[in-house]
C-alpha cells in the first residue's frame, strides 16, 4: 500500500470496504483527530451546514479510523467528526483499518488536496513535514503526491516568506501568485511594504511583478554603480599603475577612500617603498 503514489487518489491508499470488514458504531469520546492533519482552518459555515444535514439524515459514509492506545485516531473523516460534535451526535459509524504514520500523513494530505480544502501555506507545511519525517527529496515527494517537482518546489518556497506574510496567504488576503512575486525581493521590510501596497491598492499579480522588477532593477543598478569606479578614478588608477608598474585599486567610500597597491614578493615591496621614498620624500 505504501508504494502507491498519492496521484492515484484515495482509492489507491484506501480501497473500498471489503466483505470481511464491518462498520462499527463508536462513541465520539473515543475518537481523536488525525495527528498529521495538515488543515488548520475549517470553514464554520460549511461545518454548520453539514451538521444540520447530519441531524436530519444521519451519516451515510462511515469514518475510517485506526486503533490507538486511547480509542481511535481518525484516518479519513475529520470534517464529519467536527460536524457531528456540533450536532451533538453521540456515536458515529467507523471502519477500523491498519495504517502506519506515513500512510496517515499521506492520506490526510491527499484527502484535503483532492477537495482543495487546504490553503497554500497548509500545503507547503504538509509537503515539508512529509519530506522531513521520511527523508524524501523533492523529486521523491513529487512522485508520491502525483505532482510535478516544480509544483512542489513552488509551494515549499512559500515557507521562505516572513510569518506575517505567510499568515496573509493562509487567510487569502495575498494570493499564491502575489506571494511568489514577493519572493523576488530579498529584504523582508520591503516585502512587507509591497504586501501592504497590494492589499491597499488591490494590485493584480502582474502589477506587483512590475513593481518587483522595477525595484530589483534599481537595486542592481545602484550596486553596479557603487562597485564601478568613476571615469576620473579609473584614470587615476591607470596613472598609478603605469608609474608603479603594479596593479592599483582606488576604493572610494562615502566620506573617505583608500588606495590599494599590489605586490607579489618582498623584493617588489622593497622596490615600491624605495620608489615612494625617492619620489614622495618618505622618511
Amino acid at each position: 500500500m505504501g508504494s502507491k503514489g498519492l496521484g492515484k487518489g484515495l482509492g489507491a491508499l484506501l480501497p473500498d470496504l471489503s466483505e470481511d470488514e464491518t462498520v462499527t458504531e463508536v462513541s465520539l469520546s473515543e475518537l481523536r483527530p488525525n495527528p498529521y492533519q495538515p488543515r488548520k482552518q475549517f470553514d464554520e459555515e460549511s461545518l454548520q451546514s453539514l451538521s444540520q444535514s447530519m441531524q436530519e439524515h444521519g451519516l451515510i459514509q462511515p469514518l475510517v479510523v485506526r486503533q490507538s492506545i486511547h480509542g481511535y485516531e481518525i484516518v479519513v473523516g475529520e470534517r464529519r467528526f467536527r460536524a457531528a460534535e456540533l450536532a451533538k451526535i453521540e456515536t458515529l459509524p467507523v471502519v477500523v483499518r491498519e495504517c502506519d504514520d506515513r500512510q496517515m500523513m499521506e492520506i490526510a494530505l491527499i484527502e484535503n488536496l483532492q477537495r482543495e480544502d487546504l490553503n497554500p501555506i497548509e500545503v507547503a507545511n504538509a509537503y515539508q513535514k512529509l519530506m522531513q519525517h521520511f527523508s524524501l527529496t523533492q523529486e521523491e515527494l513529487s512522485d508520491r503526491v502525483g505532482r510535478s517537482r516544480p509544483h512542489v518546489a513552488n509551494f515549499l518556497r512559500l515557507l521562505q516568506l516572513p510569518p506575517t506574510l505567510q499568515e496573509d496567504v493562509s487567510r487569502g488576503t495575498l494570493s499564491m501568485g502575489h506571494a511568489r512575486a514577493l519572493l523576488g525581493i530579498k529584504e523582508e521590510a520591503l516585502q512587507r511594504k509591497l504586501a501592504e501596497k497590494v492589499k491597499k491598492e488591490q494590485l493584480s499579480v502582474r502589477e506587483l511583478e512590475e513593481w518587483v522588477q522595477k525595484l530589483t532593477s534599481r537595486q542592481t543598478s545602484k550596486k553596479q554603480q557603487s562597485q564601478q569606479p568613476s571615469a576620473r578614478f579609473k584614470q587615476y588608477e591607470d596613472l598609478l599603475q603605469e608609474v608603479l608598474s603594479t596593479p592599483v585599486r582606488i576604493r572610494q567610500g562615502r566620506r573617505k577612500g583608500k588606495i590599494e597597491i599590489e605586490y607579489y614578493s618582498e623584493q617588489e615591496l622593497e622596490r615600491l617603498i624605495e620608489y615612494l621614498n625617492q619620489n614622495a620624500f618618505i622618511d
